[in-house]
């Protein structure tokens, strides 16, 4: 396992980090096994681990914190905050107020006394970011956190995230974790850009877009729409929608040219998002240790050029055949009273 510095905090990850989404009651609810899972990916020199606050309601940061007991000096931890935890008001969203309880309840989730790396994890447009980065800041100085960054914020919101922080005397963000993959190539049209401008880690999740990559999906064969994620939201991987079938055509253009140069599909789909300058680690959840060593077998595959050139000819620079699960939507898309003036001042005469 090759390791790079996390933009410019100094910090060496492992080029792969190790998500822990599908740890807890969504995914895998067996603690020892995921625990097993953890150690494993230790043993073959992963050093980063990556969760949140939300991750099975907590549980996921619990089994994290249990796994790494008798290990934490080696290994680079991150974990995340915005989701809301429980019911009620004020219980969530990036504000002073929730960030401070619930860095808490993530320390003791986590059994530590420091987190690695704080991320916000997705944009909150009620929060003053001023707000958000004053709080973290404070959490640095205290030693609670040594670093903070975002998750999944438009080019724009850190761009104006850096300039609040240099003007206001505050740490900034130094990290940034988008969705990226062979069908998700929309980020490098500003947001990568933007990372290395002002020299952030980036830490992408989502390489397999959310199964097309791994092979299950194809072209002429049936999808079952009432099991894992095509139950959730069937419309995404119905194959008689047109956009899902335009995603199954380059599916199979990408399945062939894994071929040609000896890999599988989910081994090519890992490794490009790793040969982007401004990618530092890339995040694989698995659920059972046989997802891991699949994600592991093909770690030392290397991309060259002629082999990019192919996968631009393919799938464009800058082209979003899939919206990641999760990613964030602006108000100005969600909500449509945004985009609209009253109605009596809609008219030009």
């Amino acid at each position: 396992m090759r390791y790079r510095v996390l933009g410019r905090t100094g910090i060496e990850v492992s080029v792969h980090c190790l998500g822990t989404m599908m740890f807890g009651f969504v995914g895998n609810p067996d603690h020892d096994d995921c625990t097993r899972i953890i150690h494993a990916a230790l043993d073959q020199g992963i050093n980063f681990v990556d969760t949140a606050d939300m991750y099975s309601a907590g549980e996921s940061e619990t089994i994290v914190g249990k796994a790494l007991h008798g290990r934490r000096d080696d290994v680079v931890l991150a974990t995340k905050v915005h989701f809301p935890m429980g019911e009620g008001r004020n219980r969530g969203g990036n504000s002073r107020r929730w960030i401070i309880r619930e860095v808490e309840e993530s320390l003791r989730r986590l059994n530590t006394d420091w987190i690695d790396l704080y991320q916000v994890h997705r944009p909150d447009p009620t929060t003053d970011i001023e707000e958000t980065l004053s709080v973290l800041t404070d959490l640095v100085r205290q030693g609670k956190i040594r670093a903070f960054g975002c998750s999944t914020f438009p080019a724009e919101q850190i761009v104006e995230a850096h300039h609040v922080a240099e003007r206001r005397g505050l740490h900034r963000f130094r990290t940034e974790q988008p969705p990226y993959s062979l069908l998700a190539r929309g980020i490098e049209i500003d947001l990568l850009p933007v990372t290395q401008r002002y020299g952030m880690g980036v830490l992408t999740w989502s390489p397999l877009a959310s199964g097309f990559l791994t092979g299950r999906y194809r072209k002429g064969q049936p999808v079952d729409l009432t099991t894992g994620r095509a139950a959730l939201t069937p419309a995404r991987f119905d194959p008689a929608i047109e956009e899902n079938a335009r995603k199954l055509d380059v599916v199979e253009q990408l399945v062939e040219l894994a071929s040609e140069i000896g890999c599988t599909l989910p081994e090519l789909a890992l490794a490009f998002p790793v040969a982007h300058p401004a990618v530092t680690s890339v995040i694989i959840g698995p659920r059972t240790m046989e997802q891991l060593d699949a994600a592991l077998k093909g770690a030392a595959l290397t991309l060259d050029d002629a082999v990019l050139d192919r996968i631009d000819e393919i799938v464009p620079p800058g082209t979003n055949l899939y919206q990641a699960d999760g990613a964030w939507r602006p108000p100005a898309l969600t909500d449509p009273a945004l985009r609209r003036r009253p109605i009596a001042d809609r008219a030009a005469a």
